[in-house]
């Protein structure tokens, strides 16, 4: 394999060439963070994460051989995030609590969501929080591939409503629900215009429908055999 098909934790920490260490990768990939956290991950390059050290770009390369490398690392590095509690013997119960933790850790880090849907990455970090799922998932009856679907579908319908809420407070969601208000109020779409009109009623706690709907699709999943 040529080494930029090789997974980067499975690389030297940095390259055999050139000057003593000077920084970590560990170092790197938390600048890298701060950076898209500032700015988002249209801000993330080699010469800002370099700026926000206090070094030149050309160093970074010792240690991470492109921003595929450090977008890699920088998902990793929010799973260091969660906390794993042990098992309760709820499968529903606990899965759902490791939801609301990626919805919090997915709603700080607002670049975040989208590399989860678009570049599922498992470096140490996201392994961990794998096999923890699957000690919450050990007992049950689902087979091996519906435990991992029911781990990557979870990632994936929080990334969802993350990025809706994030929407949401970026004035996005504003200007979708002014026009699906348009929308219900010229009459040629009576579901949508019925729906609409239950839509005060139905909004409630946000957080609560959240969970209510991870629950019902996390029921349904584990229910198959």
């Amino acid at each position: 394999m040529t080494d930029d098909t090789v997974p980067i934790w499975l690389r030297p920490e940095r390259s055999g060439t050139g000057r003593p260490a000077e920084r970590s990768r560990a170092e790197i990939t938390a600048a890298a963070v701060v950076v898209a956290d500032r700015g988002g991950l249209s801000a993330v390059s080699m010469r800002n994460v370099a700026v926000e050290l206090g070094t030149g770009a050309a160093s970074l390369y010792r240690y991470v051989a492109s921003r595929e490398d450090l977008l890699d690392l920088m998902i990793d590095a929010t799973a260091a995030e969660y906390r794993l509690e042990e098992p309760t013997g709820n499968y529903v119960h606990d899965l759902v609590s490791i939801a609301e933790q990626a919805y919090a850790i997915m709603t700080r880090h607002v670049w975040l969501p989208e590399l989860v849907v678009t570049r599922p990455t498992l470096g140490p970090n996201g392994i961990a929080l794998l096999e923890h799922v699957l000690d919450v998932l050990a007992d049950h009856l689902v087979d091996g591939p519906a435990k991992l679907e029911i781990f990557a579908l979870m990632n994936a319908t929080v990334a969802t409503f993350a990025r809706n809420a994030l929407a949401e407070s970026g004035g996005t969601g504003s200007a979708q629900a002014a026009y699906l208000a348009h929308v219900a109020a010229d009459g040629r779409h009576p579901r949508i215009s019925a729906l609409m009109s239950t839509m005060p009623k139905l909004a409630g706690d946000v957080d609560v429908r959240r969970r209510a709907a991870l629950t019902a699709m996390l029921t349904g999943l584990l229910e198959r055999r």
